[in-house]
């Protein structure tokens, strides 16, 4: 189904007038009064600024969408095709990417839980810190894998960039749908652990099919634009090696960030968007919370991920001409 430019401004319209008026009439009786008006205002300023600049590049932020969704089909068969090749060459296939992550874990919960102990291993929720662990390590391992290979997905397959009639905006998504197939054999594992300690599937544990969108979405917008820039700059697979050696510590995985307070570098270090996804994680498996009970933190990330996105689009879009001269 087709939509006009008018008939997709007027749907954007609508949602940002109807966001705008759940914004500013949501009440936190437990929150700060000041800093609730403050977040209303930033909140509101920047969907105002998003109408203005989606109105004025609809055509920019739009063709991109409509691309992967036309190809829809045979992007899933490319993807699965993409998965069944990495592992083509071993005895134990596909077991192999699982192996890996799950040592981690396991050596983690070894040093900070048996060998370090105590202070080292505790959380706020009070719960098994093996589970706390995996939980955060699940979205992580996603992330990491997906945005790695999502970046370098033109350069992989850099014969079909040469091939005029072949849409090349379906590359990065090939390769975060491939990286999911791992991401839902951690999650059953995941459920697993978490029903070993006794924290059995309720009704919250459908969030996760939430929050493992939101890392699809968020990761792949962040792969437009890092693929696209690695083609003209190949020390960016280094920044990017060692900012997800960084990112791994700063997101609250290894440690809890409710043990912090209140103090500003909570603050500061929700900024990160992961920090929303691995405590969304948290809240679908033990800790009970919808995701909307944290009300400005999903509008703080989905705000973000769609102006990455747009970023992401137009990068793609302006570069896109010159990748094949380069490959």
């Amino acid at each position: 189904m087709q939509i006009s430019k008018k008939g997709g401004i007027s749907i954007f319209l609508v949602a940002a007038v109807a966001l705008t008026v759940i914004i500013l009439t949501h009440n936190n009786p437990d929150a700060d009064q000041a800093e609730e008006l403050l977040k209303k205002g930033i909140s509101v300023v920047v969907i105002l600024f998003s109408c203005l600049i989606f109105v004025r590049w609809y055509d920019k932020f739009t063709v991109l969408p409509m691309e992967l969704w036309q190809s829809r089909h045979l992007i899933w068969k490319l993807a699965k095709n993409d998965f069944k090749k990495r592992y083509a060459g071993s005895y134990l296939g596909a077991v192999w990417a699982m192996a890996q992550p799950v040592v981690t874990v396991g050596m983690y919960y070894v040093v900070f839980d048996v060998i370090m102990g105590g202070n080292a291993s505790r959380t706020s929720a009070d719960v098994p810190f093996v589970l706390f662990l995996t939980a955060g390590l699940v979205p992580w391992f996603f992330f990491s894998e997906a945005l790695n290979n999502g970046t370098n997905a033109l350069r992989e397959y850099n014969y079909l960039v040469k091939k005029m009639v072949f849409k090349i905006s379906m590359l990065p998504v090939i390769k975060v749908i491939a990286a999911t197939f791992i991401h839902a054999f951690f999650v059953l594992l995941l459920l697993i652990v978490a029903a070993i300690y006794g924290y059995y599937p309720t009704i919250y544990t459908i969030q996760l099919f939430y929050y493992s969108a939101c890392l699809f979405i968020f990761v792949l917008a962040l792969c437009y634009t890092t693929c696209a820039v690695v083609v003209f700059f190949n020390d960016l697979v280094q920044i990017i090696s060692i900012a997800l050696q960084i990112g791994m510590w700063a997101t609250p995985i290894l440690w809890d960030i409710n043990n912090l307070g209140t103090s500003r570098l909570v603050a500061v270090l929700k900024l990160n968007p992961l920090v929303y996804i691995v405590n969304g994680y948290r809240s679908a498996i033990y800790e009970r919370e919808w995701f909307f009970q944290d009300f400005f933190s999903t509008m703080y990330f989905w705000i973000v991920t769609v102006v990455l996105f747009g970023i992401g689009a137009l990068i793609f879009k302006r570069l896109k001409v010159h990748f094949a001269d380069v490959l």
